[in-house]
């Protein structure tokens, strides 16, 4: 009976330790005498204590952080970079083998393969050209570690360049440059803006203008029709009778108004009026007889 008990409490007690339990975000390699024996998918799994071990692998998305270094652009400046990196391992057996028997601490083997690639890809720009071309930098970092990490059973999702910052005094002097830029935008859209305006002015000033000239040649023509007209009247119904005709509209543009004017009695003017009217001016004679 002893030996059964102790039997049968050895066997619960090798059962218990040899139970695992793999969560949906891992994946287990299940290993018997240092050799890979089989793949352990999410739920139950049980190992032989001692004989066997399990390690379990994270296949979630993770990200490494590059840690800022300093790395020297084309044109000869220190700069502080620093980048993040994401990744994760693929879920299928291999991959997950591949990660664990193909590389050593895959982590950190990515870290020192971004700062080297980071290096290499800076180190060809100028600080200015690395600053405006963070896409093309990131591009190229998320390349060359999907190339070089092809057979590691990983998978990079993509790079962040987190800062590029150069020392003190160059940015210091980047912030003027740009400021001086901004400002020599600024006057240019003014003088635009003025040069607009004045043009405008000018435009309206010429029409005016236009308007003025073609205001006095209409008034000109009418008036010279007004002439050939009254120079056609005067040859149809006052032939012979132009001059009379011309001291008869000096009298009519004269009294408008009821003006009073007076005038000599033996003025021309006095004749015209009279003979128009059917009355002859008295003679000095007639005057002294009466």
């Amino acid at each position: 009976m002893n030996t059964l008990f102790f039997l049968g409490t050895l066997t619960v007690i090798i059962f218990l330790t040899g139970i695992r339990i793999v969560r949906p975000t891992h994946r287990g390699l299940i290993e018997r005498l240092g050799r890979y024996n089989r793949f352990a998918s999410p739920g139950f799994s049980w190992i032989l204590p001692i004989i066997e071990n399990m390690y379990q692998v994270n296949i979630t998305e993770q990200m490494v952080d590059a840690e800022p270094q300093e790395i020297i652009t084309y044109d000869n400046l220190n700069a502080k970079v620093d980048a993040q990196v994401y990744f994760k391992v693929k879920i299928d057996e291999e991959s997950v083998k591949s990660c664990q028997y193909n590389v050593n601490n895959y982590q950190w083997q990515i870290v020192n393969l971004a700062r080297t690639t980071l290096r290499n890809i800076i180190g060809t720009l100028t600080l200015k050209s690395a600053n405006s071309e963070r896409g093309k930098i990131n591009d190229e970092l998320h390349k060359t570690l999907m190339s070089e990490t092809a057979h590691w059973g990983i998978e990079i999702v993509r790079t962040e360049l987190k800062e590029i910052d150069p020392p003190k005094d160059v940015q210091e002097t980047m912030n003027k440059v740009v400021k001086a830029e901004n400002e020599k935008i600024s006057a240019i859209d003014y003088a635009t803006a003025t040069e607009t305006v004045a043009d405008g002015q000018k435009r309206a000033e010429i029409k005016k203008a236009e308007g003025i000239k073609q205001a006095r040649i209409l008034e000109a023509e009418g008036e010279s029709e007004a002439i050939k007209l009254v120079n056609e009247a005067a040859e149809k119904y006052f032939v012979g009778n132009a001059q009379v005709l011309r001291k008869l509209e000096a009298v009519e543009k004269s009294l408008q108004n009821n003006a009073k004017i007076v005038v000599p009695s033996n003025t021309e003017l006095v004749n015209v009026i009279g003979e128009l009217a059917g009355v002859l001016p008295l003679k000095k004679e007639q005057k002294q007889e009466k």
